[in-house]
């Protein structure tokens, strides 16, 4: 269960530049924010304390952001998603839908749109 302590939200992509703005934004909009560079460095800290939240680069490195998301739900672990993915396409959009993704947003994403998906994932 999560405690005060535990990032509500966090983001795994292994973009550094974006990974940091993405952390930036979302604690400027008042959010207490994890940042991770890879599914193996989330899951090492998820194992801890999972988040409320998570927003999920689909391309990550050795595991996808659907990979990842598929051994949290293995594990029993619900969290709500929000996938980002600058390669876009029917395929993708379909398995973030069938995963149950909260959100799907296409990089370069407005940060309005992120920040009301983040909102409407914790309300959840």
């Amino acid at each position: 269960m999560p405690t005060s302590l535990a990032p509500a939200v966090c983001v795994v992509d292994d973009d550094a530049s974006l990974l940091r703005a993405v952390q930036l934004l979302l604690r400027a909009a008042g959010f207490t924010v994890g940042a991770f560079g890879s599914a193996e460095e989330f899951l090492l800290a998820a194992k801890v304390v999972p988040p409320r939240c998570l927003v999920l680069d689909i391309h990550l490195g050795r595991l996808s952001g659907f990979d990842l998301h598929d051994r949290l739900t293995a594990a029993g672990l619900t969290i709500p998603t929000i996938f980002i993915t600058a390669h876009d396409d029917a395929p993708t959009r379909e398995r973030a839908r069938r995963a149950g993704a909260v959100g799907y947003l296409r990089k370069p994403f407005d940060d309005d749109a992120l920040i009301a998906s983040v909102e409407r994932a914790l309300s959840t």
